[in-house]
């Protein structure tokens, strides 16, 4: 008797990860991660007021060495002062995160915000996350009680 195969659902990260791949290299952007993990390279205070928009990279006539490029950031109008301040943070906190010298300068752009709505910075009430906590008992691990009962308060904040 023949028996069909069975076809596994791929990971969405397998499919579009080429697609993705080639549109954050035309922008510039070395790595994905520089977009998608902003927040944990230059810390919250810095990303609600911020995004990545491109890289532009220094022509050179060398093809072996690449020279550190410029980062170009959209930043929300009022906050384009401080941000400007942060900068030599900021290119310290990328480098620091590509683990090489990519970039030397920050541009900002300033426009609203793509990421209008999405909650930066805040941090998750304690006191619900110990009631949530408490009420799950039957969860012997305490980390993974820990990190629900943080999830469980974060998202009855939203």
């Amino acid at each position: 008797m023949n028996n069909p195969s069975r076809s596994f659902a791929k990971p969405l990260r397998d499919l579009l990860g080429k697609v993705v791949g080639e549109a954050f290299r035309r922008q510039g952007f070395a790595a994905a991660e520089l977009v998608t993990r902003w927040t944990d390279i230059v810390g919250s205070e810095i990303a609600v007021h911020s995004e990545p928009i491109k890289v532009q990279w220094a022509r050179t006539g060398d093809g072996d060495e690449r020279a550190p490029g410029a980062l170009i950031l959209r930043v929300e109008g009022p906050a384009a002062v401080e941000i400007q301040h942060l900068t030599n943070v900021i290119c310290e906190r990328v480098n620091r995160f590509l683990g090489w010298r990519a970039i030397d300068r920050v541009m900002l752009r300033q426009a609203p915000l793509r990421h209008v709505g999405r909650k930066f910075g805040r941090v998750a009430d304690a006191d619900a996350a110990a009631r949530i906590a408490a009420s799950l008992p039957e969860i012997v691990d305490d980390d993974l009680r820990q990190a629900l009962a943080r999830l469980g308060a974060a998202v009855g904040r939203g």
